[in-house]
């Protein structure tokens, strides 16, 4: 006959959890009771000329490194001595470190006071095989993390292998960069380590003169040691992000840098970027992914899903934050198949339907449409590119005939000059510059069929060459370049082409989901950028995607405001606070 249940037994016939670990408590105070008085102790830990009473059988429940020791060991008369060794601390810290150990072998509960208190902790925990107390150490550490101690606490996380520790120390350095720069831990900072930071494209600077000043603070407190470190550090510096008056006053007129004949084509390629903006494709002059500029595409006009509505809007969109920010409406919006490019971070529309010869310009700076110098022939279905700070105008249609024309628009006069034509004409072709070179694929020829020409003008030569063709004849194409290579899009097909000019040999780089022509194409944070086009119905679509040539994937990215074709597509700077 079962006996009736006692108070100590839980409806389930098993004992409460709770009765069980308050009766472990009850007895870790009393050993820790013991321990204090030295009551019944059988061996002693020494650390920083401090002695610690102790008990083996208590040691060893709480350390794998004590369980083993005395396991292996023979049963002494009198208290046996231990000494205890801190990996890399000081006497006292070795002492404190102990006795915090030990508090939390016993159940006594950790306190820790500092940063560096925690890491001796940690250090021998770690060595004594004390399980639990680096979770505590780690957390006690986390909490005290700042800009000040975040370079000490990575090397602690390092040391360790504190994953998490080791991710909030980055997060704090990079949003905090500009502090963290000013503490004498980041002047002992090894060289690799400084150029990692500085390369960190999420570094959280308002300005890239914060970047400049703290990789000069580090070179000039050891300059005799370190000015061999210039070039490398300076590669990460995003020269052409600086204001062009500091970059006069305090880079070009730096001792230092004066001296590093290393230096110079940096400082070159920052002074070309002053002059012809963005054309340059640089990706020092990217802004960092947390500066108060960033990288926008502007999207212009087009037609809407049936092609018969002309749209008016102009946007801009931060792919980092998926924001869309409204811009002023292109002016005399009724136009489709108008050409559109980026100028010194400027926006230029032209042409836009049969014999249109107006040519507009957003003025980023001023947020407003100016309208600039007119075209000598009127043109659509043309493409504009910029190649050595002067805007291009190629080919197009003027409702009668393909054109060969080509005009060049110098933007300190405001005026189109003629320059050199097509060998062929061309309407709906794709228009990129590379190299120095411009090059215009494919398109609608003069006998309205498409051609797989590869047309080359050389501005230093003044003139025009046929390149290998393209694997593909189609028109309605769109092109861009990217570190020396070109990437067409477009003409309803799945596939993005790629061409090298140095090699003149073209290759497929990625597939795409489906066909698509007359698309927006521009290259944002490294990035191909595909957005909007006819898809093979002849509706326009809201499709975006991204290329990556680093690692050939292609990614679905959030949907355009609308459906659009036929529209102006650039990458151009703006502050994120407008």
């Amino acid at each position: 006959m079962r006996e009736p249940r006692g108070p100590e037994e839980s409806a389930s016939g098993c004992a409460a959890p709770c009765l069980a670990s308050c009766y472990a408590q009850r007895v870790l105070q009393a050993l820790d009771a013991f321990r204090r008085s030295g009551t019944l102790t059988d061996v002693v830990l020494r650390a920083g000329g401090r002695d610690f009473p102790c008990h083996r059988a208590a040691l060893s429940a709480g350390s794998a490194y004590f369980r083993s020791l005395f396991a292996a060991g023979r049963p002494e008369r009198g208290l046996a001595l231990v000494p205890v060794e801190a990996p890399g601390a000081e006497p006292a810290g070795a002492a404190a470190a102990l006795a915090v150990v030990l508090d939390y072998v016993y159940g006594a509960g950790v306190r820790l006071r500092a940063e560096d208190e925690a890491a001796n902790v940690l250090a021998l925990a770690e060595r004594l095989g004390v399980a639990g107390l680096r979770d505590v150490c780690a957390r006690f550490l986390e909490g005290r993390l700042r800009a000040h101690n975040s370079l000490a606490l990575r090397r602690v996380a390092a040391a360790f292998s504190l994953a998490p520790l080791a991710e909030r120390c980055g997060r704090v350095l990079r949003q905090a960069f500009a502090e963290v720069a000013r503490h004498a831990d980041f002047l002992e900072l090894a060289p690799d380590e400084v150029a990692a930071l500085l390369a960190d494209p999420a570094l959280g600077v308002a300005r890239e003169e914060a970047v400049f000043e703290a990789a000069m603070r580090w070179v000039r407190h050891d300059a005799p040691a370190r000015r061999g470190q210039l070039r490398r550090l300076l590669e990460h510096v995003r020269l052409p992000l600086l204001a062009p008056a500091y970059f006069v006053e305090k880079v070009e007129a730096d001792e230092l840098l004066q001296a590093c004949g290393e230096c110079r084509p940096l400082l070159l390629e920052a002074r070309t970027c002053f002059i012809l903006g963005r054309e340059t494709g640089s990706l020092r002059a990217r802004p960092r992914r947390f500066m108060d500029l960033a990288e926008v595409i502007v999207v212009v006009g087009g037609c809407d899903r049936k092609g018969l509505l002309k749209l008016p809007f102009a946007d801009a969109y931060h792919p980092e934050s998926r924001r869309w920010t409204p811009l002023p409406s292109l002016p005399g919006y009724a136009r489709s198949e108008f050409a559109t490019c980026a100028l010194r971070n400027d926006v230029y529309v032209s042409g836009g339907h049969i014999n249109s010869r107006d040519v507009w310009m957003f003025s980023s700076h001023l947020h407003t449409w100016i309208k600039v110098a007119s075209l000598h022939k009127g043109r659509w279905r043309h493409k504009m590119a910029v190649v050595q700070g002067q805007l291009f105008a190629v080919g197009g249609f003027d409702g009668l005939q393909r054109l060969r024309s080509v005009e060049r628009y110098d933007p300190f006069s405001n005026t189109w000059a003629a320059a050199t034509p097509l060998p062929e004409a061309v309407s709906s072709a794709a228009v990129a510059p590379c190299a120095g070179q411009l090059y215009v694929i494919g398109g609608a020829g003069q006998d309205g069929m498409n051609t797989d020409k590869v047309q080359c003008f050389d501005l230093r030569e003044d003139r025009w060459s046929l390149r290998s063709p393209a694997p593909f004849s189609q028109r309605c194409l769109a092109a861009v370049s990217l570190e020396d290579t070109i990437y067409v899009v477009g003409g309803l097909m799945s596939k993005i082409f790629a061409y090298n000019p140095g090699t003149d040999a073209w290759g497929e780089a990625a597939a795409l989901p489906s066909p698509v022509e007359s698309c927006g194409l521009t290259v944002c944070d490294g990035k191909v950028h595909i957005l909007g086009g006819r898809d093979d119905r002849g509706e326009s679509t809201d499709r975006v995607f991204t290329f990556d040539p680093s690692s050939g994937q292609v990614e679905a990215q959030p949907a355009l405001q609308r459906c659009t074709s036929s529209h102006g597509c650039v990458t151009i700077v703006q502050s994120l606070s407008r």
